[in-house]
C-alpha cells in the first residue's frame, strides 16, 4: 500500500473520498483499483463512514451497488 492510501485509511476525509469514488466508478472493485486497494479495504472504509454518520449510504449486493436516500443526499453535498 502506498503512503497516500495509508493516510486515507486513518483520515476521515479519505473515507469520504473513497465513498465518492465508489459512487463515481459504480462499485467497490473499480474504486479499489483506482486507489490500489482491495475491495474489502474500500468496503471497510465506506462502512466506517456509515458508522460515523449513523446512516447506511450504500445498499450492497453481489451484482450491483445502489445508493440509499441518505447516500444520495450525502453524495450531493
Amino acid at each position: 500500500m502506498n503512503a497516500r492510501m495509508a493516510r486515507l485509511e486513518v483520515n476521515r476525509s479519505g473515507e469520504m473520498e473513497v465513498f465518492l469514488q465508489v459512487v463515481r466508478l459504480g462499485g467497490f472493485s473499480p474504486a479499489a483499483r483506482a486507489f490500489r486497494m482491495t475491495p474489502s479495504a474500500v468496503s471497510k472504509l465506506v462502512a466506517r463512514l456509515e458508522a460515523r454518520l449513523g446512516a447506511r449510504l450504500v445498499k450492497r449486493s453481489t451484482r450491483r451497488l445502489q445508493l440509499t436516500a441518505e447516500g444520495c443526499t450525502f453524495y450531493e453535498l
